[in-house]
Protein backbone atom coordinates (compact mmCIF):
# COMPACT_ATOMS: atom_id res chain seq x y z
CA UNK A 1 0.00 0.00 0.00
CA UNK A 2 0.77 3.62 -0.88
CA UNK A 3 1.62 6.68 1.42
CA UNK A 4 -1.25 8.21 -0.35
CA UNK A 5 -3.96 5.32 0.13
CA UNK A 6 -2.65 5.31 3.85
CA UNK A 7 -3.56 8.49 4.29
CA UNK A 8 -7.00 8.36 2.62
CA UNK A 9 -8.04 5.12 4.61
CA UNK A 10 -6.98 7.24 7.86
CA UNK A 11 -9.17 10.31 6.75
CA UNK A 12 -11.94 8.18 6.05
CA UNK A 13 -11.81 6.22 9.18
CA UNK A 14 -11.90 9.16 11.25
CA UNK A 15 -14.74 10.49 9.50
CA UNK A 16 -13.14 13.95 8.48
CA UNK A 17 -13.75 15.57 4.63
CA UNK A 18 -10.87 16.58 2.93
CA UNK A 19 -11.52 20.11 3.68
CA UNK A 20 -11.94 19.31 7.69
CA UNK A 21 -8.38 17.89 7.47
CA UNK A 22 -7.15 20.96 5.17
CA UNK A 23 -8.91 22.94 7.62
CA UNK A 24 -7.08 21.57 11.03
CA UNK A 25 -3.22 21.81 8.95
CA UNK A 26 -4.17 25.11 7.41
CA UNK A 27 -3.49 23.99 4.27
CA UNK A 28 -5.74 24.05 0.99
CA UNK A 29 -8.04 20.98 0.23
CA UNK A 30 -6.03 20.41 -2.65
CA UNK A 31 -3.05 19.65 -0.70
CA UNK A 32 -4.63 17.05 0.97
CA UNK A 33 -6.39 15.56 -2.08
CA UNK A 34 -2.36 15.20 -3.86
CA UNK A 35 -1.43 13.82 -0.66
CA UNK A 36 -3.80 11.41 -0.80
CA UNK A 37 -3.06 10.72 -4.98
CA UNK A 38 0.39 10.64 -4.53
CA UNK A 39 1.22 13.46 -6.13
CA UNK A 40 2.95 15.03 -3.30
CA UNK A 41 4.14 14.38 0.37
CA UNK A 42 3.42 15.82 3.76
CA UNK A 43 6.32 17.55 5.18
CA UNK A 44 7.20 15.44 8.36
CA UNK A 45 5.99 18.13 10.76
CA UNK A 46 2.73 18.23 8.45
CA UNK A 47 2.56 14.19 8.91
CA UNK A 48 3.08 14.53 12.48
CA UNK A 49 0.09 16.68 12.60
CA UNK A 50 -2.02 14.14 10.98
CA UNK A 51 -1.23 11.44 12.92
CA UNK A 52 -2.23 13.71 15.87
CA UNK A 53 -5.50 14.19 13.92
CA UNK A 54 -5.84 10.57 12.94
CA UNK A 55 -4.58 9.00 16.55
CA UNK A 56 -2.55 7.12 15.09
CA UNK A 57 1.04 6.54 15.43
CA UNK A 58 3.15 8.19 12.76
CA UNK A 59 4.13 4.37 11.96
CA UNK A 60 0.60 3.55 11.73
CA UNK A 61 -0.11 6.29 9.12
CA UNK A 62 2.50 5.36 7.34
CA UNK A 63 1.46 1.90 7.33
CA UNK A 64 -2.47 2.47 7.67
CA UNK A 65 -4.36 -0.52 6.66
CA UNK A 66 -7.88 -0.18 7.34
CA UNK A 67 -8.62 -3.94 7.47
CA UNK A 68 -5.93 -4.72 10.06
CA UNK A 69 -7.06 -1.68 12.35
CA UNK A 70 -10.52 -2.75 11.57
CA UNK A 71 -9.57 -6.12 13.28
CA UNK A 72 -7.64 -4.55 16.05
CA UNK A 73 -10.49 -2.59 16.99
CA UNK A 74 -12.72 -5.35 16.92
CA UNK A 75 -10.62 -7.61 18.91
CA UNK A 76 -9.90 -5.03 21.39
CA UNK A 77 -13.99 -4.21 21.60
CA UNK A 78 -14.77 -7.74 22.11
CA UNK A 79 -16.03 -8.76 25.54
CA UNK A 80 -15.16 -11.98 27.30
CA UNK A 81 -18.66 -13.12 27.05
CA UNK A 82 -18.79 -12.55 23.33
CA UNK A 83 -15.50 -14.77 23.03
CA UNK A 84 -16.98 -17.75 25.19
CA UNK A 85 -19.61 -17.97 22.60
CA UNK A 86 -17.31 -18.03 19.41
CA UNK A 87 -16.00 -21.48 18.37
CA UNK A 88 -12.65 -20.46 17.32
CA UNK A 89 -12.13 -23.76 15.71
CA UNK A 90 -14.85 -23.79 13.32
CA UNK A 91 -14.11 -20.13 12.67
CA UNK A 92 -10.76 -20.36 11.56
CA UNK A 93 -11.12 -23.51 10.08
CA UNK A 94 -13.11 -21.79 7.28
CA UNK A 95 -9.30 -20.34 6.74
CA UNK A 96 -7.45 -23.18 7.50
CA UNK A 97 -9.32 -26.49 6.86
CA UNK A 98 -6.88 -28.49 8.44
CA UNK A 99 -8.66 -27.27 11.86
CA UNK A 100 -11.67 -29.13 11.85
CA UNK A 101 -10.34 -31.96 10.10
CA UNK A 102 -6.71 -33.23 11.74
CA UNK A 103 -8.84 -35.04 14.76
CA UNK A 104 -9.24 -37.92 12.54
CA UNK A 105 -6.06 -37.94 11.10
CA UNK A 106 -3.42 -37.33 14.64
CA UNK A 107 -2.92 -39.08 17.25
CA UNK A 108 -4.15 -35.94 19.85
CA UNK A 109 -3.35 -37.70 23.12
CA UNK A 110 -0.01 -38.62 22.42
CA UNK A 111 0.73 -34.55 21.60
CA UNK A 112 -1.62 -33.81 24.11
CA UNK A 113 0.58 -35.50 26.99
CA UNK A 114 3.69 -33.81 25.65
CA UNK A 115 2.01 -30.46 25.51
CA UNK A 116 0.31 -31.17 28.87
CA UNK A 117 4.07 -31.00 30.13
CA UNK A 118 5.52 -27.93 28.64
CA UNK A 119 2.02 -26.06 29.61
CA UNK A 120 2.73 -27.56 33.26
CA UNK A 121 6.47 -26.57 33.39
CA UNK A 122 5.36 -22.92 32.05
CA UNK A 123 3.05 -22.55 35.09
CA UNK A 124 5.55 -24.09 37.92
CA UNK A 125 9.27 -22.60 36.60
CA UNK A 126 7.29 -18.73 36.22
CA UNK A 127 3.90 -19.10 37.94
CA UNK A 128 1.44 -18.49 34.55
CA UNK A 129 -1.98 -19.89 34.69
CA UNK A 130 -3.76 -21.95 32.46
CA UNK A 131 -4.56 -19.17 29.99
CA UNK A 132 -1.33 -17.65 30.33
CA UNK A 133 0.88 -20.56 30.21
CA UNK A 134 -1.29 -21.63 27.08
CA UNK A 135 -0.50 -18.19 25.36
CA UNK A 136 2.89 -18.16 26.16
CA UNK A 137 3.69 -21.75 24.30
CA UNK A 138 1.30 -20.79 21.42
CA UNK A 139 3.82 -17.90 21.11
CA UNK A 140 6.69 -19.58 21.73
CA UNK A 141 5.49 -22.13 19.00
CA UNK A 142 5.16 -19.12 16.47
CA UNK A 143 8.50 -18.07 17.16
CA UNK A 144 9.84 -21.26 16.29
CA UNK A 145 7.85 -21.39 13.01
CA UNK A 146 8.87 -17.75 11.87
CA UNK A 147 12.55 -18.63 12.63
CA UNK A 148 12.31 -22.10 10.39
CA UNK A 149 10.59 -19.80 8.04
CA UNK A 150 13.00 -17.02 8.17
CA UNK A 151 16.07 -19.86 7.76
CA UNK A 152 14.13 -22.26 5.00
CA UNK A 153 15.75 -21.43 1.57
CA UNK A 154 12.99 -19.62 -0.71
CA UNK A 155 10.83 -22.02 -3.64
CA UNK A 156 9.31 -20.98 -6.96
CA UNK A 157 5.51 -22.52 -6.99
CA UNK A 158 7.34 -25.49 -8.95
CA UNK A 159 8.96 -26.04 -5.52
CA UNK A 160 12.59 -25.28 -6.67
CA UNK A 161 14.91 -22.68 -5.14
Amino acid sequence: MNLGNSLFNARKKSGLSQEEVAEKLGVSRQTISKWELDETLPDIRQSKKLSAIYHLTLDELIDFDIDVKEIEQAIENTSEETEQKIDWTSMWGKKYPVLTTYQQRVEVDDYAVRLRELLDSLKNRYGYNDLDAMLVLKDILAHVWNVKNASAPKTDASGLE
